[in-house]
C-alpha cells in the first residue's frame, strides 16, 4: 500500500479561534460538536476535550445520508458506551435532525428545570457549535433555525469570525468558525480530512489524493465504482508492497478520465479533472453511502 501523505493545515485564523472559543466557553450552556458521520474519528479535534471542559455536550453526527448506515450504528453505539451524548443526522435534508432536539432537552432537562424553580421561565439554552471545516456547522444552524441565517457552502473556511443568532424557539447559537488542529500525528487522519474536502485542496495534490481515495475504495466498496463509472477493476493488481505508490489508484482514474472522455490532445487522460470528479462526487454522496473509518480503529477502505 501506498503511503499516506503528509498534511499540515494550521491557518492562523483557526488559532484565534482558538482564543475566541475559550473566552466564551463561559456564556454558553452547551457545546454542539459537529462531526462527519463518514469520518466520526479523523473529524473530531483532538483538542476538543481539553476545550470544552466539563461543560455538557452533544456529539451531532453530520452527513449521515452520505455513510454507510451500518457503520454509523457502530458509531452511535460506541459513543454510547463511552457515556457520550451523539447522533447521527442529514442537516442538508433535515433527516432526523429531531434526534437532536430530543437529545438537546434531555441533556438540559435538570438545568431548566432549576431555572423554572428559580423563575427563569423562558430562559434561552445558549449553546456553542462547533467543529473542524466544512463539517456542516452552517446547514445545521439553517436547518434548526429554519431559514438561511448562515452562508452555506462546499468549501472549508467559510465562516471566520463568531457570530450569535438567536431563534425563536427558546434557542440561542454561538456560532463558531470551523477549527483545525497544528499536527496531525496520524497520517491517515490527515488524508480522510483532505477526502472529505475539509483541507483545502489548493494544497494538495489533487491526482495523488484521488488515486489514494481510488485504492481505498477499490478494497471496500469496488461495486461503487462500478455502479458510478462504469469500469471493472479486478483484473488492475495492487501495488508492490515493496514500491510504495499509486499505480493502482492512477490506473483506475485514467479509466475514469477515459470513460467520462476527459481527453487531452493525442487522446491522452485528463487525470487531473478525472480527480477533481471523483473527490467531488464523493463528497457530494454522488458515489453511494460510504464509511472510511470504525470505532474498532480498523480501516473500512
Amino acid at each position: 500500500m501506498s503511503e499516506a501523505a503528509e498534511i499540515q493545515w494550521f491557518p492562523g485564523h483557526m488559532a484565534k479561534t482558538r482564543r475566541i472559543m475559550q473566552s466564551n466557553l463561559k456564556l454558553v450552556d452547551v457545546v454542539v460538536e459537529i462531526a462527519d458521520a463518514r469520518i466520526p474519528y479523523s473529524s473530531r479535534n483532538p483538542d476538543m476535550d481539553r476545550l470544552v471542559g466539563s461543560k455538557p455536550r452533544i456529539l451531532l453526527l453530520n452527513k449521515a445520508d452520505s455513510a454507510d448506515a451500518a457503520i454509523t450504528s457502530q458509531w452511535l453505539e460506541h459513543f454510547r458506551k463511552e457515556g457520550v451524548c451523539a447522533v447521527a443526522a442529514d442537516c442538508r435534508s433535515g433527516k432526523d435532525i429531531g434526534k437532536f432536539r430530543a437529545a438537546l432537552d434531555e441533556l438540559m432537562k435538570e438545568k431548566t428545570a432549576a431555572w423554572q424553580a428559580r423563575g427563569m421561565t423562558g430562559r434561552p439554552v445558549r449553546m456553542m457549535v462547533v467543529g473542524i471545516p466544512n463539517v456542516g456547522k452552517s446547514s445545521f444552524i439553517n436547518r434548526i433555525a429554519g431559514s438561511k441565517r448562515a452562508r452555506v457552502e462546499d468549501r472549508p473556511g467559510v465562516t471566520r469570525g463568531k457570530q450569535w443568532i438567536t431563534l425563536d424557539n427558546d434557542l440561542e447559537l454561538l456560532d463558531m468558525p470551523g477549527i483545525l488542529w497544528h499536527k496531525f500525528d496520524d497520517k491517515l487522519v490527515g488524508e480522510r480530512l483532505a477526502f472529505t474536502g475539509a483541507v483545502k485542496d489548493d494544497v494538495l495534490d489533487i491526482e495523488y489524493l484521488a488515486c489514494r481515495f481510488l485504492e481505498m475504495m477499490n478494497r471496500s466498496y469496488p461495486q461503487l465504482i462500478r455502479d458510478r463509472y462504469g469500469i471493472e477493476t479486478q483484473d488492475i493488481p495492487d501495488d508492490d508492497p515493496d514500491s510504495p505508490g499509486c499505480v493502482q489508484g492512477f490506473e483506475i482514474l485514467e479509466r475514469i478520465g477515459g470513460k467520462r472522455g476527459f481527453l487531452l490532445s493525442g487522446a491522452e487522460v485528463n487525470t487531473e479533472r478525472a480527480a477533481v470528479t471523483v473527490l467531488d462526487e464523493f463528497r457530494s454522496g454522488k458515489l453511494g453511502r460510504i464509511s472510511l473509518e470504525r470505532p474498532n480503529g480498523k480501516d473500512v477502505i
